[in-house]
């Protein structure tokens, strides 16, 4: 990384913890609508929705303690041009638990962008359930990756910009055995606010960085506009390879404080025939780096930091 973007980064993510860079508000959004006026968001009202809540949140908690989830997460390790060695020995590559894996477990070349696995029989690495030892391996830009597996352990390669690297998980992090769960802000349905979609003709690409001061050009097909206690706001929405639903990445005037200095995710369905989308700020949640420093977590763009605090979701607590 040059070091003009290393200060950049630097400054962004001091800026996100401490709150201080807010994007400007617009002077007026005529037909923004209102917090919770909706038909649909009346309806919402109650102890269904209250359940709704709930629901999702063990949701949200079950996926952060599966075997599969954030805080499973043990390596990151990126690859060079070439071999790759992975195994417990220290001066591999790829350095795996000792005692999870034999000193030399195998290699993974990388060649023009093409991953392949050359494991030793000896060191019983399986996918899908079935022994390998050659195979080449797709990364999560594909898609569903190749996933490895070898006794508690996981990999799988992830692509981030330009650059690709090995993933490691273990389901007997002790980091997963001890957690204990988020805290959130009381249920509040005035953060259940109808939103105007006003799409990008076509949609556009923005540039986002992650925290490891990676950018990439991600898809926006538009702007949501809504207003909270009668002032009005806007954030940029981003589309997902093969996902329907918006995804918003945003900091608020909590971030740093009861929330994630980072900022907080949010996912909402698309538009509907009247062209408003339902943000319901009672379920953004803590990007992946809240809980392992592994994860590679997208920022929220400038745009994307309101200057309003949000006191609804997930709070951080230092996981």
């Amino acid at each position: 990384m040059s070091k003009g973007k290393s200060s950049f980064v630097f400054a962004l993510l001091s800026a996100l913890a401490l709150s201080a860079a807010c994007a400007p508000t617009e002077k007026s959004t005529a037909n923004a609508p209102r917090p919770s006026t909706t038909p649909q968001q009346a309806a919402a009202d109650g102890a269904s929705y209250e359940q709704e809540l709930e629901s999702w949140k063990a949701k949200r908690l079950a996926s952060l303690k599966s075997e599969d989830g954030w805080l499973t997460l043990i390596g990151l390790f990126w690859f060079k041009e070439g071999e790759n060695r992975f195994g417990s020995d220290p001066s591999n590559e790829i350095i795996l638990p000792e005692g999870k894996s034999p000193a030399l477990a195998g290699t993974i070349r990388l060649a023009s962008g093409r991953v392949t696995l050359e494991a030793r029989p000896d060191a019983k690495i399986t996918s899908k359930g079935q022994p390998v030892t050659t195979l080449e391996l797709k990364s999560d830009e594909d898609g569903e990756p190749t996933v490895l597996e070898l006794g508690s352990l996981s990999f799988h390669v992830v692509k981030r910009g330009e650059r690709l690297g090995l993933r490691v998980k273990d389901r007997e992090n002790p980091a997963r055995a001890a957690f204990k769960g988020t805290e959130y802000f009381p249920a509040d349905r005035r953060w259940v606010v109808s939103a105007r979609f006003e799409p990008y003709q076509p949609p556009k690409q923005v540039p986002i960085l992650n925290v490891l001061g990676m950018e990439t050009e991600e898809t926006s097909p538009g702007t949501l506009a809504f207003e909270v206690d009668g002032r009005p706001y806007k954030l940029e929405a981003l589309k997902e390879k093969g996902e329907e639903q918006f995804f918003i990445i945003f900091a608020d005037q909590t971030s740093g404080k009861e929330t994630y200095g980072a900022g907080r995710y949010l996912y909402a369905d698309p538009p509907g025939a009247d062209g408003l989308v339902r943000l319901d700020f009672n379920k953004a949640y803590s990007p992946p780096c809240a809980f392992t420093r592994y994860a590679t977590c997208p920022l929220p763009p400038a745009q994307n930091r309101l200057p309003l605090r949000v006191e609804a979701g997930e709070k951080f607590a230092g996981h």
